[in-house]
């Protein structure tokens, strides 16, 4: 399937999409067996991050360029398209020649003038909601981009901060009717970050599919404790294919194919 057409699939109202990889690309050889396996069970978009935003500038900032450069490769050796977050306008050039979609991430989800120059670029965009943002602060967000003449945009709930512990974040389910009630766009659920938790994530996966989130992204990891980002909350592989199970005939039930 070329790349416009998984694209396109992305913005279908019958179908029900999977953003998988790893947190962060860490070098070739973790992105080529992790992507061979993710394709074999049929993920067709990518992701994984090259700059990485993180609360301790301790902690591993991601590859950069070269990051996005090893991500694209290896998509297209396995016929994938790629997604990684930009982080500010500086990035975008480099962004616009390796990866295919675009991803905002909660931090700059009110980066005015990044929205803006994104805006301008003619590739999808997947926004994702601030941690501390309301529903009405994302879709303002939102027209920041299409004004700029970018129509091809994703809406990411992926948790807010509130003051209960248990889990990373609280995941706010009921924005994605709410969403896709002010907004034309498809609405994605992230359950890795929401639970920051691995258990939990096949268990918000599925009420994200009930509640009618038009895909999900989550987060997909060889090793996930010898992850240099995120590991708690990725998936192994064995464990995303048993989600994936669990997820089709579920899926069908809706009308929806993955």
């Amino acid at each position: 399937m070329n790349k416009e057409t998984i694209i396109n699939q992305l913005f279908a109202s019958t179908r029900f999409s999977i953003i998988a990889g790893p947190c962060a690309v860490e070098s070739e050889q973790q992105l080529d067996l992790l992507a061979r396996k993710l394709s074999f069970l049929g993920v067709e978009i990518f992701r994984g991050g090259a700059f990485k935003s993180r609360t301790s500038p301790d902690s591993f900032q991601g590859l950069g360029v070269k990051g996005l450069q090893l991500l694209q490769k290896i998509a297209s050796k396995y016929k994938m398209i790629a997604i990684s977050e930009i982080m500010s306008e500086n990035q975008l050039e480099a962004a616009a020649k390796y990866v295919d979609i675009m991803q905002v991430g909660a931090r700059n989800m009110q980066n005015i003038p990044l929205l803006k120059a994104i805006g301008k670029q003619k590739k999808p965009v997947l926004l994702k909601r601030g941690f501390g943002s309301t529903i009405n602060e994302v879709v303002e967000a939102t027209k920041y981009i299409s004004d700029q003449g970018n129509q091809k945009i994703i809406l990411c709930e992926r948790g807010i901060r509130t003051f209960e512990p248990a889990t990373r974040f609280t995941l706010d389910l009921s924005s994605v009717p709410i969403f896709k009630e002010k907004t034309p766009y498809p609405v994605f659920v992230d359950p890795s970050h929401a639970s920051g938790r691995a258990k939990l994530v096949p268990f918000l996966s599925r009420a994200a599919l009930a509640i009618g989130a038009d895909g999900l992204m989550i987060e997909v990891h060889e090793t996930p404790q010898k992850a240099r980002s995120d590991g708690l909350q990725s998936l192994t592989p064995i464990q995303f294919s048993k989600l994936l199970d669990f997820l089709k005939p579920m899926a069908g039930l809706l009308g929806k194919k993955i």
